[in-house]
């Protein structure tokens, strides 16, 4: 390579949310975007000063053309009813059909041509000799020319890659304190290529997220970089009295000339320094082993554990190399002192490890926004809301997202899986060309060195829907080595072995449509609770009527409209047969929107409930669920726990209830009553009580007992009599509490139970799912009777924010069925996120409680709550202020 043509090209990651001695100047505002076919001029004259960028769209980086676009207003809402069918290249990308990233551009998709983004920044003065400086690029989709001052930096075949990074040393052409123009001409990924893809989840947008897609910053260092350090954490024992910490750290000498100097820093408190020396344009990885360094063992450390474990500890690392007579470089970090491992437990299945200790991984799959947007605000409450779900896990298949994410997870202790995207050209392998297998292991190595040192991250998957054959992976290994990757690694997402690594210890059987609760519990081949699924789920999650208003024209059309159906999934999931046959033959059929949206609430929260709840009871002879999906990368009405707009929905509270830390549940395999302690503490004096009534509220069963729970344990502590389910009963309600010593309430579980339970169809199963052969029934529930319901609502400012408190009292003789709250603006507007303490709950006879639900800071000073159930008049009321002292 011509050097003076194309300067010095790192791949590591500017490390933005990470603090260093470097100067750096965030790039991100003042930004321009032009189609290259609207343009005649070539890289060198759209680099230079004076050059005209009227017409050009005004926009901030990151960005991809076409979220630059929806923002400029030249495009309607891409999420509004069928509105991305009308944008120009969508006639592919939105049918719903093939997956997008498979297929060429159209012909005549204004995605074709490349897309320029153009900047003019001041950059600071130069400070010193030895001074570098270099334009760091955090995401590029997917190829580009690069020029800085009318000087080409690079070009399509050095930058090519979704998830590489650059970091281009442009000393030679930046000019220190004057204004620069910055030009980057990108290019979308072909069919060919390994971007960025959506499958199924939703539809691609018609750029394929082109663009400048991660943070650009303009860093001035010395004569030698510091890069992506990390602390590698080991446990000789499972006293965890002693941590042996490894320290890593990327140094790249800058200067055609050797250097000399003092690489140190400071681990947890410890200081470790050694002499180091390197060659001109020398890159190297330095090293501090406990073996070298003693004082690298430190004694009684705090460890780092995700939130259900104990406390997620961090620690400060830094790492800084000194030359002779210049200032030092340095980066530093947070990081855990932690130790993850993995192992197959006696029937092959994957468990997990964190500082020796087992956890069962109970998470959901991630999706970032469908344009790649960004907003920190709303990334903070997504976080909070998996914590509030009292989920440990998240995984990320492919969409590898940003620091702050991760930095997150660190904080909040939310363990994350992640690896690389299935379906499209990551995974034809047979297709790759020669140049593919480079620039997979240098994404890879990008992705490896930007995210190595955070404590959250559990494992990394080499494939997800196939393992990688056997030259891949060993690429893949071999770059996972030489950047000291500190987790376990697997094959894939599936139980396929590999000649290379052998079996993966976990499953990707699904599945990912409804089935009713009692499978998770009786299917012993696919999806049911033992082993470790990688991504499963019940399937369509249908959003409340203030969400589907902000992005249905039509949102309490009946039957549902081509609009609706249009925000399905895709594949085999533009249609919700399974589902609605399902409601139809188990509940009732629907006669209007509103009927449909309770029922399918119900049948949500039912299903995802029972799903975490079998795993939870088979511990560890299952070791492993993640729901597909957490969230959506666009308003959906299949697989989330929340919505698009962060609306909670059924399966939301279902989640939170089954993975509460000590709980109460019923068993749909052989009516047990189990009690799960997901803490890592015994928990003794609790109380336990079951319940059980017909749809009438006759009591027909009754049990109680005192226990003690073990630490993280499951327990079988009632068992509901055989003959009980004999009788003439349709269905039985059944109604669990456990309480502690000093009677308060520690859980509350309540099911709906037919006589006669599915029955499945197991040879007809695929890969969606497992019909039924012949449903349950409990239509009876269309005709409880009215249960009367009254309803009192303040809200108070509390250190927490703004909480409202609702009271609850049934004074009837009836059971109130599934009663859900809402908060609303006065024009039943959608207020999101609120963070209800329970919700879509049962009140029997008599009985009343209180929720509360803390408010977001831009709802309005007086919302409505609204309360909806099966049986229950609507209510609709206006909060108090509460007294103070209250």
């Amino acid at each position: 390579m011509n050097r003076r043509m194309f300067p010095c090209l790192l791949v590591l990651l500017a490390l933005p949310a990470i603090l260093s001695a470097e100067t750096q100047t965030a790039l991100r505002s003042g930004w321009r975007v032009q189609s290259a076919c609207q343009l005649q001029a070539d890289g060198a004259a759209i680099a230079r000063s004076g050059f005209s960028t009227e017409g050009w769209i005004q926009t901030s980086v990151p960005s991809t053309v076409l979220a630059a676009q929806a923002a400029a207003g030249l495009i309607p809402d891409p999420y509004f009813g069928s509105n991305l069918r009308q944008i120009p290249g969508s006639a592919i990308s939105a049918a719903g059909g093939e997956i997008f990233a498979n297929l060429p551009m159209p012909k005549d998709s204004p995605y074709r041509c490349g897309w320029w983004y153009r900047t003019e920044f001041s950059a600071p003065a130069a400070s010193g000799k030895e001074e570098r400086f270099w334009l760091q690029f955090g995401g590029i989709n997917y190829r580009a020319e690069i020029w800085l001052n009318g000087h080409k930096i690079a070009d399509s075949s050095q930058v090519a890659g979704a998830y590489r990074t650059y970091d281009f040393d442009v000393t030679e052409f930046l000019q220190p304190g004057k204004s620069n123009v910055l030009a980057v001409e990108t290019f979308a990924p072909t069919e060919k290529s390994l971007g960025i893809n959506w499958v199924d989840w939703n539809p691609c947008p018609p750029d394929k997220d082109m663009g400048l897609w991660g943070e650009v910053n303009l860093v001035s260092t010395g004569a030698v970089t510091v890069r992506s350090p990390q602390a590698v954490t080991h446990f000789p024992d499972d006293t965890l009295k002693r941590a042996e910490l490894t320290i890593y750290a990327e140094l790249h000498n800058a200067s055609d000339h050797p250097v000399k100097g003092v690489a140190s820093g400071t681990a947890a408190g410890v200081h470790f320094e050694q002499s180091v020396e390197l060659a001109a344009h020398e890159d190297r990885t330095v090293v501090f082993t406990p073996h070298d360094f003693p004082q690298l063992v430190v004694r009684n450390p705090l460890p780092w554990w995700p939130a259900q474990m104990g406390e997620p500890h961090l620690e400060r690392l830094t790492v800084r190399f000194a030359a002779q007579g210049q200032a030092a470089e340095e980066r530093t970090v947070e990081f855990g002192i932690r130790e993850i491992t993995s192992e197959l437990t006696a029937s092959g299945s994957r468990l997990f490890r964190v500082n020796g200790k087992p956890i069962l991984i109970r998470g959901a799959g991630w999706s970032p926004d469908m344009l790649l947007r960004t907003d920190e605000n709303r990334l903070r409450d997504q976080i909070r809301m998996v914590r509030d779900m009292n989920l440990n896990t998240i995984r990320l298949e492919g969409k590898l997202e940003t620091e702050e994410f991760f930095r997150l997870t660190d904080k909040e202790g939310i363990l994350v899986m992640l690896g690389w995207c299935c379906c499209d050209h990551w995974e034809h392998w047979k297709e790759w060309t020669p140049e593919d297998l480079p620039i997979a292991t240098e994404s890879l190595r990008s992705q490896m060195l930007r995210l190595r040192q955070h404590a959250s991250l559990l494992v990394w998957l080499n494939g997800s829907d196939n393992p990688p054959p056997a030259n891949v992976e060993s690429a893949y290994l071999k770059v996972e080595a030489e950047t000291h990757w500190p987790n376990p690694i697997i094959s894939s997402a599936t139980a396929t072995p590999t000649t290379v690594s052998g079996q993966s210890g976990v499953k990707m059987t699904g599945p990912y449509d409804y089935v009713a609760p009692s499978y998770w519990y009786v299917d012993q081949h696919f999806g049911g609770a033992y082993g470790f699924n990688t991504e499963t789920s019940p399937g369509p999650a249908i959003e409340s009527l203030a969400s589907r208003q902000k992005f249905l024209p039509d949102a309490e059309a009946w039957p549902p409209t081509t609009n609706w159906s249009f925000h399905n999934g895709g594949g085999k999931f533009t249609r919700l047969k399974a589902f609605d046959e399902a409601m139809e033959a188990v509940y009732a059929k629907p006669n209007s929107a509103s009927e449909y949206e309770r029922m399918a609430h119900t049948m949500e929260y039912d299903s995802e409930r029972a799903m975490f709840e079998a795993y939870s009871k088979n511990k560890y002879v299952s070791t492993g669920v993640i729901q597909w999906m957490l969230n959506n990368a666009w308003p959906s009405m299949i697989w989330h726990l929340y919505d698009y707009y962060l609306d909670a929905g059924a399966g939301y509270f279902a989640t939170k209830k089954a993975c509460e830390p000590v709980h109460i549940q019923y068993s749909y395999d052989d009516r047990s009553i189990v009690l799960v302690n997901s803490t890592y503490a015994s928990v003794a004096g609790l109380h336990a009580t079951l319940h059980v009534h017909n749809i009438e509220w006759k009591d027909l069963y009754s049990a109680e007992s005192a226990v003690n729970a073990g630490a993280d344990s499951a327990q079988r502590i009632f068992t509901i009599p055989e003959s009980l389910y004999e009788g003439a009963e349709r269905i039985f309600l059944i109604d669990l509490a456990l309480k502690d010593a000093a009677g308060n309430l520690v859980s509350r579980n309540f099911y709906w139970i037919a006589g006669t339970p599915t029955t499945f169809d197991w040879a007809r199963t695929d890969y969606t799912h497992t019909p039924a052969a012949r449903h349950e029934d409990l239509t009876a529930l269309a005709k409880l009777p009215p249960a009367k319901v009254a309803a009192q609502a303040e809200i108070s400012q509390t250190p927490r924010g703004r909480e409202l408190r609702l009271h609850l009292d049934n004074s009837s003789a009836a059971l109130a069925f599934q009663i859900r709250a809402a908060v609303r603006t006065a024009k039943g507007e959608l207020i999101a996120p609120v963070f209800w303490s329970d919700n879509w709950i049962e009140l029997t006879p008599g009985e009343s409680t209180t929720l509360t639900a803390l408010l977001p800071a831009a709802a309005p000073p007086v919302p409505i709550v609204q309360i909806e159930g099966w049986n229950i008049a609507p209510i609709s009321l206006t909060p108090t202020a509460a007294e103070k002292g209250n």
